[in-house]
């Protein structure tokens, strides 16, 4: 930031535009003088010192010492009956700015800055002219010095205001409220609160929320407080709660996205077994009577959004997954078979990817079968769901999650040694960032 924006206010002090000068001055033995400097043209302002830092409770201050600027220009004399005119160059040294940076956040819950405070303070200013008369010029040369600090102390708060409102404020706005994610669902970046400053970090709450496209309701569970660890050896951290991981199984299970069906085709060729009632009669017998060697479908759901935890070890969670089966007739209408639920440990491997929370799902053995518990029949059909969900279910699901989910980033932001951590409750993602100009 201190980089970026000091480089962006040099080159608009460097393009400020000074009024011509003009004015009477009576010269001792001499009489009034009557002059005017004109064609003022800047031809450089130096910021060779400057830090931004953080006041808490308010925002960043930007300190600017020792710049230093230089001036071009055509000064008109008339003294009685005498004109003359020529040229002057004038140096402009130590000067001092600060500007206090005030935070905050719109309606829409986009961060906001505007400048509460600037002042400039110029120690030093040397003005020297040439030409006949250069002599009378040099006589009240504090005189023009004098407006001159005036003038360019108020052209520069008077620019640094413009700068960021022109520049600072839109590059904020750039910050995404909302990202669409696909043709199902979002998520809602919006801050709930304005950026607060504390004497070591810049901390944003962000609302954190996936919400279905077609119809957007409340979310049933509230966000859980982050503890952030005192770690300081990246440029930014971001955490991600169990809440955020959650309202995306909730938006994902309303959009009615959390619904699979498997039929034979879709089994690997290598898979020794098919889809067929012959199959599931080893624990639903009367199948071979009723449906004998008929292809089957099974469709997967849950009848409510599956709810992870996270904690030190990683991130995991057991979602009860309803296995409707059915037999496809040879008129190709569907007879309901049976309907078990079975319950599944799942844990997830979390990363980064192109500033992208990006994941992989490994699924243990399924339990909790329509038959008693330690049969044939509950092995064979743990085997036969682990099959399935590996070779099918799995690839699927982890196809989308490694697409991934946008970071909240202003434009141009990439992020590079990328550190991902579990913690209590939430996932602490590490980084340090590069900014890509135009």
């Amino acid at each position: 930031a201190h980089q970026q924006g000091i480089t962006v206010l040099q080159k608009e002090l460097a393009q400020l535009k000074l009024p011509d000068i003009s004015g009477d001055h009576r010269v001792r033995h001499v009489g009034k003088v009557h002059y005017e400097l004109s064609s003022l043209d800047l031809r450089s302002f130096d910021l060779p010192y400057s830090r931004i830092s953080l006041v808490p409770n308010v925002g960043l201050q930007v300190s600017i010492s020792n710049a230093f600027a230089e001036v071009d220009g055509d000064w008109r004399v008339k003294l009685r009956f005498i004109r003359d005119h020529g040229s002057f160059d004038l140096k402009v040294e130590n000067i001092y700015i600060k500007i206090s940076l005030k935070l905050g956040s719109d309606t829409s819950g986009k961060p906001t800055v505007d400048t509460s405070d600037c002042s400039t303070r110029i120690s030093q200013v040397r003005v020297h002219f040439s030409g006949k008369f250069g002599w009378l010029y040099n006589i009240f040369h504090s005189v023009i010095e004098s407006r001159f600090r005036k003038i360019l102390e108020g052209k520069v708060c008077e620019n640094v205001v413009s700068s960021v409102h022109s520049e600072l404020q839109p590059y904020l706005q750039t910050l995404p409220v909302t990202a669409r994610i696909d043709d199902m669902a979002g998520i809602d970046y919006s801050l709930v609160a304005p950026p607060t400053a504390t004497a070591q970090s810049l901390d944003v709450d962000l609302k954190g929320e996936f919400f279905s496209l077609a119809h957007r309701s409340a979310v049933p569970f509230s966000p859980l407080a982050l503890s952030f660890p005192p770690d300081h050896d990246c440029m930014v951290y971001f955490g991600a709660s169990s809440y955020f991981f959650n309202t995306a199984g909730f938006a994902y299970h309303a959009a009615g996205a959390l619904v699979f069906e498997i039929t034979d085709s879709m089994i690997p060729k290598d898979i020794e077994f098919h889809l067929k009632t012959s199959t599931f009669s080893a624990f639903v017998p009367q199948l071979e009577t009723m449906y004998p060697d008929m292809l089957m479908k099974l469709r997967l759901s849950t009848s409510s959004a599956p709810f992870l935890t996270i904690g030190p070890g990683g991130l995991s969670l057991k979602p009860v997954v309803d296995i409707q089966a059915y037999a496809i007739l040879p008129n190709s209408s569907l007879a309901p078979l049976f309907l078990l639920s079975v319950v599944s440990n799942v844990s997830a491997v979390i990363d980064m990817k192109s500033s992208r929370i990006v994941g992989n799902l490994t699924v243990g053995r399924y339990g909790g079968g329509a038959v008693q518990e330690g049969g044939w029949g509950v092995r064979t059909l743990q085997s036969i769901m682990n099959i399935l969900a590996s070779s099918i279910l799995l690839p699927r699901l982890n196809a989308r999650l490694d697409q991934g989910f946008p970071l909240p980033l202003p434009d141009r932001i990439q992020l590079f040694n990328v550190l991902v951590q579990f913690h209590q409750n939430f996932l602490l993602l590490g980084a340090d960032v590069r900014y890509q100009p135009r």
